[in-house]
C-alpha cells in the first residue's frame, strides 16, 4: 500500500475567492488576495490540496451544473497557470430542503456531512491525522471533525466568525496567508 498524504482541504467560496453569493460565472470569480500565493506554500510544505464545496445554487436552479464545471474548469486553469496544481475538486450540487427536482436530496456530501472529505480520504490515500481543514464558517468545521480531520482553521476572509466557529475551531486565522505562514 502507499504511503498516506497530508491534505490541505480548502472550502472555496470565502476561502479561495471571495464570496459574494452564489459565484458562478467567471466575471464574478475574484481570488482572495494571496490566495494564490498562499496555495503554493501548502505545496511546497508537502500538502495535496483538495477544494471541497457546497454548490445549493445548482440545487436551487441558479445555476446549471454545467456552468458550475465551466467556472470551475477555469478556477483549475487559473491556478495552474501560477503554479498551484490542485490535487482534487468535490462538491455537492445538493440541498435537501432548497433543492429542485434531483437536487432535492439529504445526501452524504453536503457539509456539514463528510461525504466529500470521506471520497477525497479514500481516492487520495490522505492521512487525515496530518491533514488541514480551512474553512469559513460552522459547516466547514463540522464536516472536518466528522471525517477525522484533528486540525479544522477558520479564515477571517468569508463569512463572520460565529461563537460555535471559536469553540469548534483549532485557530482562527485572517487569511490563508497566515495559515501558511503558521504551518
Amino acid at each position: 500500500m502507499s504511503k498516506l498524504k497530508p491534505a490541505v482541504f480548502l472550502d472555496r467560496d470565502g476561502v479561495i475567492n471571495k464570496d459574494s453569493g452564489y459565484v458562478s460565472e467567471i466575471d464574478d470569480f475574484e481570488f482572495i488576495e494571496g490566495a494564490i500565493e498562499a496555495c503554493i506554500e501548502f505545496k511546497k510544505k508537502g500538502y495535496l490540496l483538495v477544494v471541497i464545496t457546497n454548490q445549493s445554487g445548482i440545487a436551487r436552479g441558479l445555476f446549471s451544473e454545467d456552468q458550475f464545471h465551466t467556472l470551475t474548469e477555469w478556477m483549475d486553469w487559473s491556478l495552474a497557470d501560477r503554479g498551484v496544481d490542485l490535487d482534487g475538486i468535490y462538491y455537492c450540487p445538493h440541498h435537501n430542503t432548497e433543492g429542485k427536482g434531483e437536487f432535492k436530496v439529504d445526501c452524504e456530501c453536503r457539509k456539514p456531512k463528510p461525504g466529500m472529505l470521506m471520497n477525497a480520504i479514500a481516492d487520495l490515500n490522505i492521512d487525515i491525522e496530518t491533514s488541514i481543514l480551512i474553512g469559513d464558517k460552522v459547516s466547514d468545521l463540522q464536516a472536518g471533525i466528522a471525517a477525522g480531520i484533528k486540525t479544522n482553521y477558520l479564515v477571517r476572509t468569508g463569512k463572520a466568525i460565529t461563537e460555535e466557529g471559536e469553540s469548534l475551531a483549532s485557530a482562527i486565522f485572517d487569511d490563508l496567508t497566515t495559515v501558511v505562514k503558521n504551518i
